[in-house]
């Protein structure tokens, strides 16, 4: 155990924000809330300009991927009349400041140290002379830390708290996993509340070898095994989850119809890449989790 937590507590995580940083660029093309003026900042002095004319079906697919992914959290959480929020790993992700504009709410915004230095000039960018309702705190944590993830957490006032996290648990091997879900169900039995996550991804790197190039983003993806963090399928993932002390709330519902980047994709897709797309089945889902 001893050996374990020495792991946790020395690893390395800065590597991970690159990608961040390259998915931002690819949320740029969405109606994402602040990701296109991001983007614009974030390339500065260069000039960013989504083209729109790529004609390579790969792209559009990651695309409506990550823009799905995205508003299925917002999908989950929107119904919630909770005011505490604390979003973990989301990297250049606004949602905090959305909510913050148009709710009374506290929205707590944190990543690696590194991600939040580079995104607070972002966000003071991007809300100058703008009025928020709520509030947003936007501070550095490692979500495996313990103690700094309680100190994070008692920022908030007393009342429920609602975890959100896209794109953080394919970085996690089994143990991390089960660090993470520690730390989260120890706070939710003091204050009550939920656990929102889009990370429920099923091993899918045969079924979908031909619609993913080898590309820099590959070549990422096998340098953290993110493969082989994935959960076998759906039914272990809920079992995983289970034996943490979590239970299914509701699941997310596919609203893809609701993506622009749909479009895009059907129109640079073949008859064969879209029966392929069919035939494959999904490999993600979003969970909202409430404790057993």
């Amino acid at each position: 155990m001893k050996q374990e937590q020495a792991h946790l507590a020395n690893r390395d995580y800065s590597s991970i924000s690159p990608s961040a940083q390259a998915l931002l660029l690819l949320k740029g093309f969405t109606d994402i809330p602040f990701a296109r003026k991001a983007a614009e900042l974030i390339t500065r002095p260069e000039n960013y300009e989504p083209d729109f004319n790529i004609s390579d079906f790969a792209f559009w697919a990651r695309l409506l991927h990550f823009e799905s992914r995205y508003k299925s959290i917002d999908q989950l959480l929107s119904p919630l009349q909770v005011k505490n929020i604390l979003e973990l790993s989301s990297g250049f992700s606004f949602r905090g400041l959305d909510k913050v504009l148009g709710e009374d709410a506290h929205y707590i915004d944190t990543d690696l140290p590194d991600v939040i230095s580079t995104k607070l000039p972002l966000l003071a960018s991007l809300q100058r002379d703008m009025i928020p309702k709520g509030k947003l705190e936007t501070l550095p944590l490692n979500a495996l830390d313990e103690a700094a993830f309680e100190a994070t957490a008692a920022h908030f006032k007393k009342g429920e708290i609602v975890i959100v996290n896209e794109g953080l648990l394919v970085y996690l091997n089994t143990d991390e996993k089960k660090k993470l879900c520690h730390n989260i169900r120890s706070l939710l039995e003091k204050t009550g509340g939920c656990w929102i996550t889009a990370d429920i991804y099923i091993k899918s790197e045969r079924r979908f070898s031909n619609f993913l190039p080898d590309d820099k983003l590959q070549q990422f993806l096998k340098e953290h095994r993110i493969e082989e963090n994935k959960f076998d399928s759906f039914e272990q993932a809920e079992a995983f989850f289970k034996s943490e002390g979590f239970l299914i709330d509701k699941e997310a519902e596919a609203e893809h119809q609701k993506s622009g980047s749909l479009k895009y994709l059907i129109a640079n897709a073949s008859k064969e890449q879209l029966e392929g797309l069919g035939r494959n089945g999904r490999i993600r889902a979003s969970w909202r989790l409430k404790l057993a």
